[in-house]
């Protein structure tokens, strides 16, 4: 897990909604992720403080393709496992408009996305062993019965 990029965030309801987690600079609201914690980096911007925000949950795919190749280190991946293939996916996220990337869920494949379509960021495993789980984040479609309601 990298440290403040992504978490559970309190809603007011006392539930928490896991989110990506991005920083925006006080004097001229521009929004960043990863995070930024010295500097706005907006060239058109003397400075402000930057805070903590959570960005969207929901987007839409801006693009996608397939892993198709076992990447090297630093990605964990056992060599004594077979490879799997897995799915990129590129989200333009809904209130911030920035262009995301990240894994799809473990089986959505390019043949489940299409440019355009609705998809929400969730918790997901990078690897594990038995004194660690390494977290990161994932995308997934949002079930057709939600984008029908707007849920």
């Amino acid at each position: 897990m990298v440290p403040g990029w992504f978490g559970y965030v309190a809603l007011g309801t006392g539930e928490e909604e896991f989110r990506l987690l991005g920083t925006r600079c006080t004097a001229c609201t521009s929004v960043f992720f990863p995070r930024e914690d010295s500097f706005c980096r907006n060239p058109g911007c003397a400075g402000g403080e930057l805070v903590e925000v959570p960005l969207s949950r929901r987007g839409r795919v801006w693009s996608y393709t397939d892993g198709r190749y076992r990447p090297p280190a630093p990605y964990v991946s056992d060599p004594a496992e077979p490879w799997v293939p897995y799915t990129l996916v590129a989200v333009e996220l809904a209130a911030e408009r920035m262009v995301v990337l990240g894994q799809a869920e473990p089986g959505v494949t390019p043949a489940d996305l299409v440019v355009g379509m609705e998809v929400e960021v969730v918790p997901g495993v990078l690897d594990e062993d038995t004194d660690t789980t390494w977290t990161t984040w994932r995308f997934r479609p949002v079930p057709a019965v939600e984008r029908e309601v707007g849920a």
